[in-house]
């Protein structure tokens, strides 16, 4: 005890000491500390506002941030230990104490670092360019008693703001003025009454020049066109003009069409003896030897020999050329022909990449039902196996885990095997009657893997699998996947006393763990649109079904009662899922608002009783309710006995509901943080004697839905995000001996922390 108090108070008086440390000991006689922006003062008519694109922009222009910032140039944290070493510790040339000082310094920020006057002249040129050419901006310190401390306050004032007026096009002499005066019609932005902008301007001549190179004016640029603008015709406002460029070259000016068309194939090794195939698409130059289907190419190739040259032709050939997977570079010139004055050939280069890949994936796993251990996934890709962009893999995994806590000590603990083989074609191998988008790859998926699922105290259990599957998109947000057959066969091999005492107490879930065949078919089906710049949408659903043929078929024939394959019951039951994600951009910048609804429900009829474990559903983890670990909710208000440690298994439904709404925001670069609030259950859709309260009743709904929040942060560096979320019960569906919504025991036992990859929805 003696030494716990001894311990805060060394550590309250280091604390006293550094606070009393100078933070300004060192600075110059007419250096002045920088503390960050007090405010920004918008000085406008009242009921009238800035657009959000000009307020972003003096934003970014003032945004220096001081000595120990949280995250912006408003906000610092209240111990500056760097300026506490910069100002009070001594500095050693080299040496042990010379590296600390080092890790730990901050150089104070100055206002002669920070240069307001500077930044002020710079929003009065962004003011200028956004339309407000009265506008000015200026600066003030902002000091208390330490008069080596200042903040900063920024007073912009923008002045009325320039309309255009008028706009006068390009006269109408020749064939690329007419063009440019077509496209510059169909420009929002070139109306009159619309804000004089230099960035809007700038689009405009992008746009122009987009449009041109997708007309055959292949080597036109943006910086061809100019704006000549006047305010002094009518003040206050804006006459426009456009103009061509007095230096524009002839190649540009002019229109041209597709020559010869020529694609040279280079092996990843080199070298190679050329080999040339004539197709409706040119001349195909093959590196020998090679494994590379003749149709291949022409299939990606967009250009026509003839046809008007355009841009659009040359991204869309690049883009089904990478989307093969099988080269590492891909170059695309168009060279003038100067025997064909007007004509430009195309000259097509791929390399191809090494066609084996390998991967090997090392983790660790910590599961809520205390197993914790390594795993390992090696996995090995042809990408190339029949020269056509197919691809071949083999996947091999593994995991070992043993159970944590008292009595748990078994020498010989939990394991998992795996392997895995697929075979995808960059193409349906199907009747052409299914819509399809040329824009995107669509694949034929054939799949095979076997499992084996050891828990030593438990069970062990193999499964096999075998699948035929179809990949498509039928346009640019709508995805398609149709399995049209996936058959698992699920082995209980060996059971222990105390999982058949489990199973005993629940027939339910003893029938949903059986050995048996699982013949499906499933659909789903992903639209996925970004509305705007703001507003995003993802919706899918999935239906699947079991066991329907082979029963008709066995109906057919006059099979009654239990029907079997291979001496061995097969299941039968229908399952459909849906999930709505709504994105809303809150403001500007990177703020979010997330919202999500997903419901699900599966049957078991005719051949079986129960909807097979590996297909029901559960509730709560990193990806659901993260208030709650997985499967320690539901189905319903039923809840686990406590001398039954190992009820998880039970802890499933055949019904499922979950809503979550997730505030996401910028903290600083790649970290990101969250605030979040979850609900969600499972139920069972047939009464089950053994788990009381877990049948779906429409007056207990909403008392079913389990409650959290929480907070989260996120480190986003694009190819992978890394999630830590820490929830907080508010409302558990059962009965945990405390009265009212708010009915957590303890507030300790109510957190859930979740390390998880990517984002939850």
């Amino acid at each position: 005890m003696r030494s716990s108090i001894s311990g805060i108070l060394a550590a309250l008086t280091a604390a006293l000491a550094l606070v009393s440390c100078s933070t300004t000991k060192r600075l110059g006689p007419d250096d002045i500390l920088y503390t960050g922006v007090k405010k920004v003062e918008y000085v406008t008519p009242k009921g009238t506002k800035l657009p959000a694109s000009v307020t972003d922009a003096v934003s970014t222009t003032i945004n220096v941030a001081p000595n120990n910032s949280l995250y912006s140039p408003y906000v610092r944290w209240p111990f500056p230990l760097g300026l506490w070493v910069y100002n009070n510790w001594p500095n050693p040339p080299s040496g042990f104490k010379h590296w600390i000082y080092e890790k730990l310094v901050s150089d104070p920020v100055l206002i002669s670092d920070v240069r307001p006057e500077v930044r002020v002249q710079m929003i009065d040129r962004n003011l200028r360019d956004n339309g407000y050419f009265r506008g000015r901006a200026s600066y003030a310190l902002v000091q208390g008693k330490n008069k080596k401390k200042a903040r900063i306050t920024y007073t912009v004032n923008p002045g009325p703001e320039y309309l255009i007026d008028s706009i006068e096009l390009l006269p109408d002499t020749s064939r690329l003025c007419h063009l440019i005066d077509s496209v510059a019609r169909k420009q929002k932005y070139l109306t009159k009454g619309t804000r004089y902008c230099v960035d809007s301007l700038a689009q405009v001549r992008v746009n122009i020049a987009n449009a041109l190179r997708n007309r055959g004016y292949y080597f036109f640029r943006p910086e061809y066109v100019e704006y000549l603008a006047d305010s002094v015709r009518n003040p206050g406002s804006i006459a426009m003009r456009l103009d061509l460029a007095s230096n524009i070259p002839a190649l540009a000016a002019q229109s041209y069409r597709t020559g010869s068309i020529t694609t040279i194939v280079h092996r990843n090794e080199g070298g190679g003896t050329p080999d040339t195939i004539h197709t409706s698409r040119g001349a195909v130059v093959r590196m020998m030897p090679m494994r590379l289907r003749d149709s291949l190419l022409t299939e990606c190739i967009r250009f026509r020999t003839g046809k008007t040259l355009t841009v659009r032709d040359m991204n869309r050939t690049q883009t089904y050329l990478s989307r093969l997977g099988i080269f590492n570079g891909i170059d695309i010139n168009a060279i003038p022909d100067s025997l064909h004055p007007g004509t430009l050939n195309v000259l097509i280069e791929c390399t191809f990449d090494k066609s084996m890949e390998a991967s090997i994936e090392v983790n660790v796993t910590s599961k809520s039902n205390s197993y914790l251990g390594p795993g390992v996934d090696l996995k090995l890709t042809n990408k190339n196996i029949f020269g056509g962009g197919e691809q071949f893999s083999i996947d091999l995994f593994g995991s070992y885990e043993w159970q944590t806590g008292r009595g748990r000590s078994s020498v010989f603990n939990s394991y998992e095997v795996g392997l895995n083989a697929g075979l995808s074609f960059p193409r349906l191998l199907a009747p052409h009657f299914i819509p399809r988008s040329r824009r995107q790859l669509n694949w034929t998926r054939i799949t095979l893997g076997a499992d084996l699922l050891n828990r030593p105290h438990y069970f062990s259990m193999a499964q096999v699998n075998m699948g035929f599957t179809y990949d498509w998109r039928a346009s640019r947000h709508v995805n398609n996947s149709l399995t049209l057959f996936k058959l698992t066969y699920v082995n209980l091999m060996r059971t222990t006393s105390e999982f058949d005492s489990i199973m005993d107490a629940n027939p339910a879930i003893a029938q949903s763990f059986r050995s048996q065949f699982i013949p499906q078919m499933s659909y789903s089906y992903v639209y996925d649109r970004a509305i705007d710049a703001d507003n995003a949408i993802n919706w899918q659903f999935s239906l699947t079904e079991a066991g329907n043929i082979f029963w008709a078929i066995y109906r057919a024939c006059g099979k009654k009662g239990e029907k079997e394959l291979f001496g061995t019951p097969f299941s039968q039951f229908i399952k459909g899922t849906a999930q709505l994600v709504y994105n809303r951009r809150l403001g500007h910048g990177d703020h979010w608002l997330v919202s999500r609804v997903a419901v699900g429900a599966a049957h078991a009829y005719a051949n079986s009783t129960e909807v097979p474990y590996s297909e029901q559903f559960y509730c709560g983890g990193a990806n659901s309710v993260r208030a709650f670990t997985v499967r320690s909710i539901g189905p319903g208000s039923y809840r686990v006995p406590a001398d039954q440690i190992n009820g998880y298994f039970d802890q499933t439904g055949t019904f499922k509901f979950e809503f979550n709404v997730e505030y996401r925001f910028p903290i600083f670069g790649p970290v990101h943080g969250a605030f979040f609030l979850d609900s969600g259950n499972v139920w069972l859709l047939k009464e089950d004697p053994a788990r009381p309260g877990g049948m779906l009743r429409g007056k207990t709904f909403f008392k079913d839905l389990a409650v959290g929040t929480g907070a989260g942060l996120r480190l986003d560096i694009g190819m992978l995000v890394i999630r830590g979320d820490l929830g907080v019960g508010i409302h558990a569906p059962y009965d945990t001996g405390k009265r009212g919504y708010y009915n957590m025991r303890k507030f300790k036992d109510s957190l859930a922390f979740h390390l998880a990859i990517g984002y939850p929805f």
